[in-house]
């Protein structure tokens, strides 16, 4: 019953304004100024449309539109600038979630809506919003209030009136909601009552130290401060000296003088004043509202452009419209109530809608800067008297129990796993959440809920998707981070390093007497003994006629070939090269021994010192082009990532349970109804060949990761859990988690990674080879061409050479050429 009379009084009060101004509007009227209440200002607006007749109002619900009404014109910003304004400060102090208590009217909920829709834009939201009546008693209060307190959110946006607005900071602070750890931001209606009283009691400034609230940006001008005082003295004048003006009334001031300068344009473009009756506008028998006697403006949309068209400079700023019939270059200032009055901590426009410290009015001769990375805002004094930053929410104390979803794995239970005596949940990643819960300022009430049966690994894909579905609060263990996974949950920091890597069967190298061949490839070893051989002869076929070394018998100079090919792998060849030509193909080879020489003695060291594993697997390259079955754990992003990343058959991959079915199949091989390798993560990798000597991992790891612990979109527990897990790092405690789950076994260190094949091959050295080929080929060119000269200019000139005897000649001309690159030469230096 109660409730029903307080509605009744707020209808009676709407209509007893309602009715004055459809009095009001009996007589002729041109224009209309006001109203300022949002519920009056939308049914004024319908009459103004049909009776043509400009209504300037300061009305700020961003629902009023000149779309809807077109002789509705707003002289101040609407509430979607001033939610933009609020929202960019939310963003600024990177807070997620915010609560909204506004006055249910139609200010109050569009206002919130518009403020919904910034924040979602800047991937913030509401996290909760509550209203109330505007005549709300004082114990309905103090239950919002207490609400509120529940809630995890610790910003709170006030959007009211002065009277309700005042009445509810109050109570807050009784409630000491306005200490540490809080955030009130006040829309324009604190700043406007603070701006027009002078006596505002201490009792209540002091109950409101830190709130943040915004206010219309009017520049300061010398029309301004004389506006002031003018009405400073006509205050004193009669009486309210504690009354002063605020950014509403430098709106009013300029939106008649708007009217003026209009009607002085209309006039002087041959306006006129006339009215005429409408046929429709007709009262009802009996009624007191005369409708009949209200006209419609004849040149009303005359005016009407008139003042859309105004352009001047007033009290509230540049007084000018754009095409949506809205002020240009809206702003706010952003102010933090300290001591005992306001201070300025920065700005918001829309030109940049950016933060700034610098007034609007000094930006709008340049370009738009809209980096976020110039935002700037003064410091602020928060509620508790503290100039940290408050976090912005708190995870309350009678919240409810959060459910956590915990896979129940069948393998690898040292990660997590379900003790089946006490039925808790128990692991190493359970470790590192409650240890990490520890270091959080607020206590978290938690249940664990076991994930998948205890037969079969579940798959993580569904415990993120009942994470994003609100199934579970969270979900903790053993979860990687994934790409897909990201997308619909928020991850923390991670906990422990990951990446896919390949398992492999090993066989180990037998070193024997023997051993000293194996750095080697055949390939190898056959083509540096032919390139000892190739060089030998060329620099023999080089030193020849000009080097007494390398003349004598048939058999000493093969064995001086070989003699000296094979010396110069020890550097210690006695013969010396006396042709430019040898002396250049030399060098080039003896750099190329030096290479071979250092690569054998630094892999037949690692063969006779280091155990030497060997697979046929040696890395990704081997295991996509092969068509051998690959293994991979139950429930494991790694069938995704193979079957859509490596393009790799899903007929290929098998899928495996424990640690004891990657050891079996491995030992049987593809051949015999196992697989040829097995791709899984590191940590798991890891515990398993702390048992498992025969296997190793095979290349590097071909992908890099983690695991970390998922929650909801912006939920504000991942943040502190991720700066949890950090401490943890720094501190050495995650260290000491890992080494109590994770120990490594006695053959670890024997196979953890494996050691690729240390024979040289043939193509390391083919590019080296190469170049010595090509020095020798062109040294030989360049020899017989300088030798064919010598010997073309041996023989007698104009020698006469028979038709006849065409055959023979032949044969005796090359016998002839043999037999001159057979002989000594004196005189070396002909020799080039």
């Amino acid at each position: 019953m109660e409730q029903r009379y307080m509605l009744k009084r707020e209808i009676q009060t709407v209509m007893t304004v309602f009715l004055a101004w459809f009095k009001f509007m009996e007589t002729d009227v041109i224009a209309i100024i006001g109203p300022q209440c949002s519920a009056i200002a939308h049914i004024i607006s319908y009459v103004a449309n049909e009776l043509q007749v400009p209504l300037m109002s300061f009305a700020s619900d961003a629902t009023l539109s000149s779309i809807q009404f077109p002789f509705f014109v707003r002289t101040m910003p609407s509430d979607l600038y001033q939610m933009a304004a609020v929202a960019a400060v939310v963003d600024y102090y990177q807070w997620k979630i915010v609560t909204a208590i506004y006055v249910d009217d139609d200010y109050g909920r569009n206002g919130i809506a518009a403020l919904d829709d910034e924040l979602t834009a800047r991937r913030c939201k509401i996290s909760y919003k509550t209203g109330f009546r505007s005549n709300a008693k004082k114990s309905e209060l103090l239950s919002l209030l207490v609400t509120v307190s529940n809630m995890e959110s610790r910003v709170i946006i006030l959007h009211t009136g002065s009277e309700p607005g005042l009445k509810l900071l109050s109570l807050a602070n009784g409630l000491n909601m306005m200490g540490n750890g809080y955030v009130w931001i006040a829309t324009d209606w604190l700043s406007a009552y603070l701006d027009a009283n002078s006596s505002v009691s201490a009792e209540t400034v002091n109950g409101m130290q830190g709130v943040l609230t915004v206010r219309p940006h009017t520049p300061k001008s010398n029309m301004k401060r004389n506006l002031v005082s003018k009405w400073s003295s006509l205050s004193k004048k009669y009486n309210h000296s504690d009354l002063r003006t605020s950014a509403y009334g430098f709106y009013v001031y300029d939106s008649v003088w708007t009217v003026a300068r209009a009607l002085d344009a209309f006039f002087d473009d041959g306006g006129r004043i006339s009215f005429t009756n409408d046929s429709r506008l007709r009262d009802v028998t009996g009624g007191t509202l005369h409708l009949e006697a209200m006209s419609v403006f004849d040149m009303g949309n005359k005016l009407l452009d008139k003042i859309r068209n105004v352009n001047f400079a007033g009290v509230s700023g540049q007084v000018q419209f754009n095409a949506q019939f809205e002020l240009i270059h809206p702003a706010y200032d952003i102010i933090s109530i300290i001591g005992n009055g306001m201070r300025t901590i920065g700005f918001w426009s829309n030109y940049t809608r950016l933060l700034s410290t610098t007034p609007p009015e000094d930006l709008y001769s340049k370009p738009p800067n809209t980096s976020l990375a110039n935002q700037q805002l003064y410091d602020v004094i928060w509620p508790g008297e503290t100039a940290q930053k408050p976090r912005g929410w708190a995870f309350p104390y009678n919240a409810k129990e959060l459910k956590i979803g915990v896979p129940n794995r069948f393998s690898f239970k040292e990660f997590v796993s379900k003790d089946n005596g006490t039925g808790s949940m128990k692991g190493y990643c359970i470790d590192v959440f409650t240890q990490a819960l520890t270091l959080l300022p607020y206590p978290v009430t938690y249940r664990f809920i076991p994930f998948g049966n205890g037969t079969e690994n579940p798959h993580f894909d569904q415990l993120a998707q009942m994470v994003a579905d609100n199934d579970f609060d969270a979900a903790i263990g053993d979860i990687e981070i994934t790409m897909s996974r990201t997308k619909i949950v928020d991850f923390t920091q991670p906990f422990i390093e990951s990446g896919l890597v390949i398992l492999a069967p090993i066989k180990k190298h037998i070193t024997n007497s023997w051993a000293f061949l194996q750095p080697f490839t055949l390939g190898m070893w056959c083509v540096t003994g032919l390139s000892f051989l190739v060089v030998g002869v060329v620099i023999w076929i080089l030193e020849h006629r000009i080097n007494d070394d390398f003349r004598g018998s048939p058999w000493q100079q093969l064995i001086t070939i070989v003699w000296f090919s094979f010396s110069t792998l020890f550097f210690a060849h006695r013969e010396k090269t006396m042709s430019t030509l040898g002396r250049g193909v030399l060098i080039i080879w003896l750099f190329v021994v030096l290479i071979i020489q250092s690569s054998y003695t630094a892999s037949l060291t690692s063969i006779l010192t280091v155990q030497q594993l060997d697979t046929s697997i040696r890395g990704l390259d081997d295991l996509k082009h092969s068509d051998y079955p690959i293994g991979f754990q139950v429930g494991s992003f790694v069938k995704e990532y193979m079957i859509k990343e490596l393009n790799i058959s899903q007929s290929r991959l098998k899928a495996l349970g424990s640690p004891e079915e990657y050891a079996e199949n491995l030992k049987l091989g593809p051949k015999k109804g196992g697989v040829m390798a097995i791709v899984d993560e590191r940590p798991y990798v890891e515990l398993f060949l702390s048992t498992y000597c025969k296997i190793a991992v095979a290349g590097q790891d071909f992908t890099s990761g983690g695991w970390g612990f998922a929650f909801p979109r912006d939920s504000p527990l991942q943040v502190d859990l991720s700066t949890a897990i950090l401490t943890l790092s720094e501190d050495g405690e995650l260290q000491r988690i890992h080494d109590k789950w994770l120990k490594t076994g006695d053959c670890s260190s024997d196979n953890t990674e494996f050691v690729d094949s240390n024979q040289l091959r043939l193509e390391s050295f083919m590019g080296l080879f190469l170049i010595c080929g090509a020095a020798c080929v062109l040294a030989l060119l360049i020899y017989f061409g300088i030798t064919l000269r010598q010997y073309l200019r041996h023989e007698q000139p104009g020698s006469a050479i028979s038709a006849d005897s065409g055959s023979s000649t032949s044969k005796r001309s090359l016998r002839k050429f043999i037999s001159f690159v057979d002989e000594r030469q004196r005189s070396p230096k002909k020799n080039g």
